[in-house]
């Protein structure tokens, strides 16, 4: 068995998936990430200590909401049954969002007291959290238990994960500065701003959430544990076909007819 990520693979999903989910993941991110842009421009038009405040909570919520999400979609789309709504999304993401937000937050405090160590810890540790999202989601892992299971799945493929990482990076804020770029030049206040800021977040988040569980599939995939009933609470996924139903034994031959009859 290859236990090594195939990163061609991964961005081939990646996108795939971003093309296959686009109206349903697409309207969902307006819905969470509307009052995020508008609070974004109320702050960059105002200030005011609140509305930083009252952004960086909502801005919390969102994006850990929406990684939920996009990762039931993405678990959907890979089982071939498609059968989420925007509505089931919001439901079937939420009991985790506790969960999300706690694990979301002390992996960012590790990456950031990682990058003030000189960077390169920064990185490291950027690279061994990348699956924490569907740890939570798909194995139901708690706060601790989900950081724990990232770095897990993650070794002996950091180099590779890292590479993923760095390219929808680059891609999201080339995509980005050209966006706030179009945004800024419709007005230099509020509306363009929010409009600029709304548009970036609705367009490119998916993308890294999708990245993060596709990784995660494929991660486990590499270390000989597919996905199962058991875990995700779904079919087998994946692209392997379900077993075609074995053939119905032939039917006893009749006996023979007695001699003279």
């Amino acid at each position: 068995m290859n236990s090594k990520l195939d990163t061609g693979r991964v961005f081939e999903r990646i996108f795939g998936i971003y093309g296959d989910q686009f109206t349903l993941l697409i309207p969902a991110a307006l819905v969470l990430f509307l009052p995020v842009a508008i609070l974004n421009g109320i702050l960059l038009d105002s200030g005011g200590v609140l509305v930083g405040l009252a952004t960086v909570a909502i801005s919390l919520i969102a994006t850990y909401w929406f990684q939920g999400m996009v990762v039931e979609a993405v678990v959907d789309i890979l089982d071939g049954r498609r059968d989420h709504t925007v509505g089931s999304l919001f439901s079937s993401a939420s009991p985790f969002i506790g969960t999300l937000i706690g694990a979301g937050i002390l992996a960012t405090l590790i990456v950031i007291v990682g990058f003030i160590l000189i960077i390169i810890p920064g990185l490291i540790a950027l690279t061994f959290l990348a699956v924490v999202a569907p740890a939570v989601v798909i194995e139901k892992a708690g706060v601790t238990g989900s950081l724990s299971r990232s770095r897990e799945l993650v070794s002996g493929n950091a180099w590779r994960v890292f590479g993923v990482i760095v390219v929808l990076f680059l891609l999201t804020a080339i995509v980005g500065s050209i966006l706030n770029a179009i945004g800024g030049s419709i007005s230099d206040s509020f509306v363009g701003y929010a409009l600029g800021d709304l548009i970036g977040r609705v367009l490119l988040s998916p993308l890294s959430a999708i990245a993060a569980t596709v990784m995660f599939v494929e991660l486990r995939r590499a270390k000989g544990q597919p996905l199962t009933e058991d875990t995700a609470g779904t079919p087998p996924p994946l692209d392997s076909a379900p077993e075609a139903p074995a053939a119905p034994a032939a039917p006893p031959p009749a006996p023979e007819s007695p001699a003279g009859q």
